[in-house]
């Protein structure tokens, strides 16, 4: 094993605890990988405003971890995006397989997956799932605008989501199963005081139904079993339920090998530490009564402190030197952007579009572009046309490589206005329709990176993967809102800068609803392959290629 690098620490995701545990971990000067399957944040990334951390108020859930990503990569802690899948606790060093077959070692392990959004369970959640039924309101809140909307949930989520949606729905209906709230009187009352919220106690969903969208939802209230049918308002499409019933936690790959309650969180001591020695847990994945953003963080300092004391004992035992130096500041790799997209402003805009810290990142990134990117804007009179040509000639001037090139177009089978990368001549297949601001800017970014530089790190079998694709036209619908978009963009559009069979376009569908009208969508991301059927929801490149490979058979 002398030829495999040996992490001090490894830590298997990059939410609250997982960053917290990195950041303890980096002050203490250990060698130390966070590992991220996902979105760099965990759970926190759908939250439209986290009120409840101390001496941050009001913060969007995004930015605040964000803000966390950049404070753990200064301290010389590795950030990778890489699905870990198999592990192997065995002995003194510890291995973690990832999907692609890449082995990572470290003499401890904390465990930081998180739990993901529970379903409820009721008939036709999955098969609306897209189509009225919703998980993220920061995500697909604005798809709902007009629209009257419905929560199912008892929770912080379902009292603090319903008040954020009524920036968007007409109403909002929180169907608590319970007599009660149960969560803080404080955070209730953001729904009980909004006069456009109203709440049915001992309401569950039963079933829902529809046709190409939820048109009706069958209510039963689980005192009486009293049934009760909504029907969608004269006028309106569909209406929207969306989902804050608990988590289940990331747990699977760990049945049989680390102790378990009976809804399969984890076990842990006072320490984070678990059944198997220098394996340590934290945060939503442990057993607990409180799962909070500030809990999670506790979690993850008390479990990498241990680590570092484990660590240290070790290393004694085994006579190995203890070196420890400050390591130099990380950057953060994989799909997502060090550009904080989410302090971009909104697409209505005038001045300019990018801060001097955004544009001291874009810089850095440009820095590694080593051939000429034409951005070539295809246009029509409108003012969103003028909007995405001051949007990219701010962002050409920061690199001597980018140049601008305009086309006024009137064709009905082109979406405008849209922005396409070239590269020599020749069209790269990264396409933009709308204007990549807000989350999609990391997208851009990521995009030009790709074509015009060495481009972010894919496993060789997946590129032996891409490279055999026949023709393929992804279509991605984003909203500028969603945290999850970028890294399907950015993955679909690495595909496309890989194989010139390929295309990706970006498509804003709040600037161009006549897709999401004929695809029936009322969630993002939302990719189309060929004109197929709507993958919903965050994938990764492996899921994605697959599903690339099989539109191509097609």
């Amino acid at each position: 094993m002398s030829d495999k690098h040996i992490y001090d620490l490894v830590v298997i995701g990059a939410g609250p605890a997982g960053l917290t545990a990195g950041l303890y971990a980096g002050r203490a000067t250990m060698d130390t990988l966070i590992l991220e399957g996902e979105n760099v944040g965990g759970q926190v990334t759908t939250t439209s405003i986290v009120a409840n951390y101390p001496a941050v108020a009001d913060v969007d859930g995004a930015q605040l971890m964000n803000q966390w990503q950049e404070q753990v990569a200064a301290l010389g802690v590795k950030i990778a995006h890489d699905q870990a899948t198999q592990f192997d606790f065995t002995g003194d060093v510890k291995k973690v397989t990832s999907q692609s077959g890449k082995e990572y070692y470290g003499r401890a392990v904390i465990i930081a997956t998180g739990a993901s959004p529970r379903k409820v369970g009721f008939a036709g959640e999955d098969e609306f799932r897209g189509r009225g039924v919703a998980y993220c309101s920061t995500c697909d809140g604005e798809l709902f605008a007009g629209l009257q909307v419905f929560v199912v949930g008892g929770g912080y989520a379902a009292a603090e989501e319903a008040d954020y949606l009524t920036r968007f729905a007409k109403h909002v209906t929180v169907l608590v199963r319970a007599d009660k709230f149960h969560c803080p009187p404080l955070v209730a009352a953001k729904a009980l005081n909004n006069p456009k919220v109203s709440v049915q106690y001992h309401t569950e969903v039963k079933a829902v139904d529809g046709d190409d969208y939820l048109t009706t939802a069958t209510l039963v209230n689980n005192q009486t079993g009293e049934q009760t049918v909504y029907h969608v308002d004269d006028g309106d499409r569909t209406f929207g339920i969306f989902v804050y019933a608990g988590t289940k936690p990331a747990t699977r790959p760990f049945a049989g090998v680390l102790d378990m309650d009976d809804r399969g969180y984890l076990k842990t001591d006072a320490d984070g530490a678990t059944n198997v020695a220098g394996v340590y847990a934290a945060g939503d994945v442990i057993v607990k009564d409180l799962r909070q953003i500030v809990t999670a963080a506790a979690d993850g300092a008390t479990a990498a402190t241990a680590a570092e004391k484990y660590i240290t004992a070790q290393k004694q035992r085994l006579g190995i030197p203890i070196h420890r130096e400050v390591k130099k500041s990380a950057q953060p790799v994989g799909q997502t952007s060090q550009v904080s997209a989410d302090q971009q402003p909104a697409k209505q805009h005038s001045g300019k579009w990018l801060t001097a810290d955004i544009v001291s990142q874009l810089k850095a990134v440009f820095s590694r572009m080593t051939k000429p990117v034409t951005l070539q804007l295809l246009e029509n009179h409108t003012q969103h046309s003028q909007e995405l040509d001051s949007f990219v000639n701010e962002v050409a001037q920061y690199s001597d490589l980018l140049t601008v090139e305009r086309h006024e177009i009137t064709s009905d089978d082109v979406l405008l206005p849209q922005l396409r990368l070239f590269v020599d001549g020749e069209d790269t297949g990264l396409h933009y329709a709308g204007i990549p601001s807000g989350h999609e800017m990391s997208s851009l970014v990521l995009g030009i990176y790709n074509v015009g530089g060495p481009g972010q790190d894919v496993p060789a079998e997946l590129r032996e993967r891409i490279a055999k694709l026949p023709h393929v036209e992804i279509k991605i619908g984003v909203s500028l809102t969603c945290h999850f978009c970028p890294d399907v963009v950015a993955a679909c559009q690495r595909m496309a800068s890989l194989n010139p069979h390929v295309s990706a376009t970006m498509i804003d569908l709040g600037e161009f609803p006549e897709l999401r009208e004929q695809r029936k969508i009322m969630s993002v991301p939302a990719t189309i392959m060929n004109d197929g059927p709507v993958i919903f929801g965050s994938q990764t490149m492996e899921q994605l290629v697959t599903a690339a490979e099989q539109a191509g058979q097609n």
